[in-house]
């Protein structure tokens, strides 16, 4: 039964208290019921014995809290889901954004879901094809990981998103992903961007989006992710679907959650954040993963742009403590007109070893990466040598080096947002850009395999 009161006493911006509450809960949705009929919605931010803050998710104008009644609804905020969600648009609270009819529900979940018991969990060891090689060859993603992009205002994230989602594959089955897209505070014309590219693909038909656009209410930004996230968890342990969960821009969840700590006057943490943000992104990042016996799984890529281009900043800092790595995108590569515009050195995929090799990926998976990254880097330093000293105080091994760095960049990283190459092409790649180098120097890959692919 809706519990009503006629006690509003006072609204503060988006923020009510109400008196004389008996049995209200946290997190409980309110309808306010205006003396003209109109409903505004928001949600119990705080109860204190006989009094509730209420949160607006609308704005408070208008508002005559004499003659409006508080009704409280029982319940947090759910989300009706369906196959037939598939190949739709919703706004950041689950209802329809594409002119199309209200979703005929199948269930209807809590969107704060239920914590995975961890006995319950299964090791993610299965590859991903993202077609990008930056990330099959040397940052590999598994099925059931949860790996952030950390991106810098400007730097197209937005595109790599996009090419991710469209491309994703479990290698060896003929499976598409179902794909949850989670946009958060970002603009009309980025939301348009991955609306037109996933119908112009043909992606769609796989794609659940939720749109919460930058002059959306804060408080509805909290709620997009999970809702995303309820969605993602139905179609994969309900339905026994490979989702994959893109959230772009985690930065903005991250401000709106702060905009609403200081509304509630709590003592803010580092850079006015509050101090549970660490457990706040927990609540997200760990709704990833696989269920055993079961055939679904949910694999997450959050999106942030990170502040100042700082990634000891608090959103990137604590989001690489919760996620098993990073991919990190390079201002300096963007400039070269390399795209994706992929750092392979800092970036990194903790899961990457488990899901290559033979049976999984190809055998020299494991020698090639690492002899790649080891060759990278030797040859960042002798061009950063060559900078400071002059190309006359390299060595002749220095040299190729040098060489090996230039080309990696222009071939193995710069493919462009549409190329989907299979890993074989992309291990093939590698060993087509080691042949610059001696054979002394690839001391990181069997000499069976040097022989077996680099020939006699």
């Amino acid at each position: 039964m809706f519990k009503e009161y006629k006690t509003i006493r006072e609204v503060v911006g988006p923020l009510m208290l109400v008196e004389g509450v008996e049995g209200v809960k946290y997190d409980e949705l309110v309808d306010v019921v205006c003396s003209n009929g109109e409903i505004r919605h928001g949600k119990v931010l705080e109860v204190n014995r006989d009094k509730a803050v209420v949160q607006l998710f609308e704005n408070s104008q208008g508002l005559h809290i004499a003659s409006a009644k508080a009704r409280f609804t029982g319940h947090g905020q759910q989300l009706a889901v369906s196959k037939e969600m598939l190949g739709r648009v919703f706004d950041g609270m689950g209802n329809p954004r594409d002119g199309g009819a209200p979703v005929i529900p199948e269930k209807i979940m809590d969107i704060n879901g239920e914590p995975i018991n961890p006995a319950a969990r299964d090791y993610p060891d299965e590859f991903i094809q993202t077609g990008v090689s930056a990330i099959d060859g040397l940052n590999t993603l598994v099925r059931g990981q949860k790996l952030p992009v950390f991106s810098m205002s400007g730097l197209p994230h937005a595109e790599l998103a996009a090419q991710i989602a469209r491309q994703a594959k479990v290698k060896g089955s003929d499976n598409k992903f179902a794909v949850v897209f989670a946009a958060i505070g970002i603009t009309f014309e980025e939301a348009q961007f991955f609306v037109d590219d996933f119908k112009r693909t043909g992606a769609i038909e796989r794609t659940v989006l939720f749109t919460n656009l930058a002059n959306d209410p804060a408080v509805e930004r909290i709620a997009t992710p999970r809702m995303a996230l309820t969605c993602a968890e139905y179609l994969a342990f309900e339905c026994g679907m490979h989702v994959l969960v893109i959230m772009t821009d985690i930065t903005n969840y991250a401000e709106a959650l702060r905009e609403v700590s200081a509304a509630r006057r709590e003592v803010p943490g580092r850079r006015g954040y509050p101090g549970y943000l660490y457990t706040n992104l927990a609540t997200l990042y760990e709704r990833a993963g696989r269920i055993k016996g079961s055939e679904g799984s949910i694999t997450q890529i959050p999106i942030l742009t990170m502040p100042e281009d700082d990634k000891t900043h608090p959103i990137p800092d604590l989001t690489g403590y919760i996620t098993e790595g990073q991919i990190i995108l390079s201002r300096d590569l963007y400039k070269k007109g390399i795209n994706p515009p992929i750092d392979v050195l800092p970036s990194l995929s903790r899961l990457k070893d488990k899901g290559i090799g033979e049976g999984k990926t190809r055998e020299d998976h494991a020698g090639t990466m690492n002899q790649l990254f080891s060759a990278y880097a030797s040859g960042k330093e002798s061009k950063e040598l060559a900078a400071i000293l002059g190309e006359a105080a390299l060595s002749d091994t220095d040299k190729l080096y040098a060489k090996f760095a230039e080309e990696f960049e222009k071939i193995y990283l710069n493919q462009g947002f549409d190329a989907d190459r299979s890993v074989e092409e992309t291990l093939d790649i590698g060993w087509e850009l080691l042949k610059i180098l001696p054979r002394s120097e690839l001391k990181r890959i069997k000499q069976t395999l040097i022989d077996k692919y680099l020939g006699e």
